[in-house]
């Protein structure tokens, strides 16, 4: 049994991660530790709080004391570090936070790690794991030919978000060198799924479109990103947990590339043939381009371009496959359609959570 500490859990790749565990060790114990800001969500938990072995606690990262308080009240032998701010958009306008809570965050949360588990004599250092989850963007931009991120590829960072997902992943490593706290690290691609915040490419091009909204297309479209279904994602982590390598890093991928204006085509058709299946559809979304006989790709406008935008990420997830027998099992087209439906049936989830300074970033960042 594991007793798991969970940063960040109430945002999207947390709150999902915390369902996928609880389905697949309904025993262990699992406490979610989350400030809720804007990405934040308690609705996003609400069938992981009837669980008899889940906590929320809410509280921030960078308040060590706190962290280490729940280390030794709950004996937690585990923690997944998700806790970040992450939307590059919003680093660039804005990189302060970036840098106060993924690096100093993280720092924190390492101290904490360090003085729970590592200052009490006799402690054995294999009883638990502190493992972050990072980023492909720490690798920076590929060329169109060139081989896919490995972990040996250097770090080479290009926003302010990447920059600080780059430096708290050096922290990391470097208390488990110097101190031996037991970590790992994991650096994902571009995640998507349920409760995923709309402001998000695939959540943003469902919700405008829903709402009768142009979806923006930077630059030429032709930015090259590696799709992960969020489940895949949270495989992945489990993995690592049970049979990863201290010290290691471990790129987690699905070797599906996809052209960021080729993705948003796919999901018009996903919305496309949802709604001929089901007409009732035009009834509840009168402003979505189906309900007035049009096709979805006709929403498509191209908008300029956003500073230091990378071309293209792509992880090699070989490491993870060979050594730990990862894949991905979520088709790229299945698992549109299960977002794109998932999205239509909680009308009330994402109605709530644009509020209206939401609104207000929206219009600033995209005109609409």
């Amino acid at each position: 049994m594991s007793r798991l500490l969970v940063t960040g859990g109430a945002g999207f790749i947390g709150s999902n991660f915390v369902h996928y565990w609880i389905a697949r060790h309904p025993d262990d114990r699992i406490v979610v530790l989350d400030s809720l800001t804007y990405a934040g969500n308690l609705a996003n938990l609400e069938a992981a709080a009837q669980h008899p072995g889940f906590r929320f606690v809410h509280g921030d990262i960078r308040d060590q004391g706190l962290v280490e308080s729940l280390l030794r009240e709950e004996e937690l032998d585990s923690i997944i570090h998700l806790a970040a701010e992450s939307h590059v958009d919003r680093s660039i306008s804005g990189p302060d936070i970036f840098v106060d809570v993924n690096i100093n965050g993280t720092h924190s949360l390492l101290k904490a790690a360090r003085r729970a588990w590592m200052e009490n004599p006799g402690t054995d250092p294999e009883r638990y794991r502190f493992h972050h989850v990072s980023t492909d963007e720490v690798y920076g931009s590929l060329g169109p030919t060139d081989a896919a991120f490995t972990e040996s590829t250097p770090y080479s960072p290009n926003s302010p978000y990447a920059a600080s997902k780059a430096a708290s992943d050096h922290l990391v490593r470097a208390y488990q060198h110097t101190y031996g706290l037991p970590t790992s690290i994991s650096n994902c691609s571009n995640n998507y799924g349920p409760y995923q915040f709309p402001e998000k490419l695939i959540p943003l091009c469902i919700v405008n479109l829903l709402v009768g909204k142009a979806l923006p297309i930077y630059g030429d479209g032709q930015n090259v990103r590696d799709w992960l279904h969020v489940d895949d994602h949270s495989r992945g982590i489990e993995l690592i947990l049970d049979r990863g390598r201290v010290g290691e890093t471990y790129n987690i991928g699905s070797r599906n590339e996809q052209a960021n204006l080729d993705l948003v085509r796919q999901l018009c058709r996903s919305v496309d043939k949802l709604f001929a299946e089901r007409p009732e559809l035009c009834d509840r979304f009168p402003e979505a381009p189906p309900a007035s006989g049009r096709q979805c790709k006709e929403a498509i406008e191209f908008v300029t371009d956003r500073p230091g935008h990378d071309r293209r990420y792509a992880i090699d997830s070989s490491r993870l496959e060979d050594e730990l027998g990862y894949s991905s099992t979520t088709d790229f087209e299945t698992g549109m359609d299960s977002t794109v439906l998932w999205f239509l049936e909680n009308e009330a989830w994402w109605r709530a959570v644009m509020d209206e300074s939401y609104r207000e970033w929206m219009t600033d960042q995209y005109g609409q």
